[in-house]
């Protein structure tokens, strides 16, 4: 294990980090608010660890390997939460504990936008900027980013890109270097990010709430700048440029590049994942739009709207509402609830455990039923026509039993800290598929939970935005053996 080289880059991505806080305080200055000073005083404290943990081994330049990949991408976001949290602690309105701060910094930068503040409509701007900037940084993960400016620093960044990166084709890169995938990916995000503000704008939204809610819409977070969240707008334009770019923000950004590169949509609807993906939405949102009506929970008008919204904000993970889902008839909330496993493809900004290790779990099953009908026959998995790998289908699997253990364990602890079955049970859910909005004492926000939940609920959190294996495979013996 290379521990100089390991401390030198979170030293580096601390520095790197820390300047993250200045906006806020540029924010917070702008307009005349107190709360500036708190980001100051973070973006101080984390530029010098930064500089402290850099300095004595600058001169490091040894190739990473794999294991130093995952250690540094687990430090690094356990660090960036822990730091993250420390203006956020320092704000005198609101008056936030440890596990709150981290809470909430947890949740920015993983895209949970699981929420411990109430009252946002009266906080400083320069919180609620600070609050979407976390989602917008987490969003494409701040390591791919990093990615594309350490080679500039003698850092190499395949093994940190592997690690980041969502989905169960992680050698795919889209162009030869790998730092020029990760610039090719953060200016796709860019661009979409400014199209979704000035579409905001153009919609009727203030300039301040457009770009905050650009950066929580494409990074498929779901934080608002309001308590009602898009519903505070009450504008279906808006509701509908919020669905239009949820969607884009689910699909994986590869397709995105191609698409871009070849100046054509086509290849958008025929690759297996993103038309699966669009399917399963077509499919929860007309279950909704039927039970709504059938129920009389909404007139038809209200109810067409509502479940386009809330069917594409729960499924993709965002989060977003603009009414309380969670008190709708009948199956209809936890059958979203169960959509937030699913989630978004692989290769975007979105949570669950993708739509492409789904289709593959599908395969693998129906292959199995064949094998036991036809004891001698090869079937083999495929996607687009092209056969898929047994690693990769093996890893597919090995990935939904741990993802499903692991949940069942969290789930059983948070249990035992005394919360009902409703509330514990979508609390995690969401967590873990970082999604935000839960059910139960969860539905709107997640401030009455004990200390001792929140800091579960924060592991959950990292589980999630790491996809388990990468956390995990640091609490194996194999790992740290020679």
């Amino acid at each position: 294990m290379q521990y100089s080289q390991i401390q030198r880059i979170l030293g580096i991505l601390l520095m790197l980090f820390s300047t993250s806080m200045l906006p806020s305080a540029g924010v917070g200055w702008f307009y005349g608010e107190q709360a500036r000073e708190a980001f100051l005083v973070g973006f101080a404290v984390t530029a010098l660890v930064g500089f402290l943990m850099w300095l004595p081994v600058r001169r490091q330049r040894n190739e990473l390997r794999t294991r130093d990949g995952y250690l540094i991408t687990v430090l690094f976001w356990l660090v960036l939460g822990l730091f993250g949290a420390l203006p956020l602690y320092l704000l005198e309105l609101p008056d936030l504990s440890v596990a709150d701060s981290v809470f909430e910094s947890f949740s920015g930068l993983t895209t949970t936008g699981a929420t411990v503040i109430t009252g946002l409509d009266t906080l400083p701007r320069a919180l609620l900027f600070y609050r979407q900037q976390l989602q917008w940084f987490g969003g494409m993960g701040i390591i791919v980013l990093a990615v594309a400016i350490l080679p500039l620093l003698g850092v190499g960044g395949m093994q940190l890109y592997r690690a980041e990166m969502p989905g169960p084709l992680k050698e795919n890169k889209l162009t030869p270097r790998i730092a020029e995938t990760a610039k090719v990916l953060w200016y796709i995000y860019a661009g979409l990010t400014l199209a979704c503000a000035l579409a905001y704008w153009a919609a009727g939204m203030t300039l301040f709430d457009a770009i905050g809610h650009s950066f929580s819409t494409v990074a498929i977070g779901g934080f608002s700048t309001h308590d009602a969240s898009i519903g505070y707008f009450d504008s279906p334009l808006i509701e509908f440029i919020c669905i239009i770019f949820m969607l884009i923000s689910g699909i994986n950004f590869a397709l995105h590049f191609l698409s871009w590169r070849f100046r054509s949509l086509k290849n958008y609807w025929h690759d297996v994942e993103c038309r699966t993906y669009l399917l399963i939405l077509l499919g929860l949102f007309l279950i909704c739009c039927v039970f709504l009506i059938h129920f009389q929970y909404f007139d038809v008008w209200t109810s067409i709207r509502y479940s386009a919204f809330q069917t594409v904000s729960i499924a993709t993970t965002a989060g977003f509402g603009v009414t309380d889902f969670s008190a709708w008839p009948t199956v209809l909330p936890f059958l979203l609830l169960y959509a937030s496993f699913i989630g978004a493809c692989a290769g975007s900004t979105g949570g669950g455990m993708k739509v492409i290790r789904v289709i593959l779990l599908y395969k693998q099953g129906t292959r199995e039923i064949k094998r036991l009908l036809h004891t001698h026959g090869v079937f083999p998995v495929k996607l687009g026509g092209k056969p898929v790998p047994d690693r990769i289908v093996e890893a597919v699997w090995g990935f939904c039993a741990v993802y499903v253990f692991t949940f069942a364990v969290l789930f059983l602890i948070l249990l035992g800290t005394g919360l009902d079955f409703v509330t514990a049970f979508s609390a995690l859910a969401a967590c873990i598929n970082n999604l935000g909005p839960g059910l139960g004492e969860v539905s709107a926000h997640y401030g009455g939970l004990t200390a001792t939940v929140k800091w579960i609920l924060s592991f959950a959190m990292l589980l999630g935005r790491l996809e388990v294996f990468t956390l995990l495979v640091l609490l194996t013996p194999m790992f740290w053996r020679r």
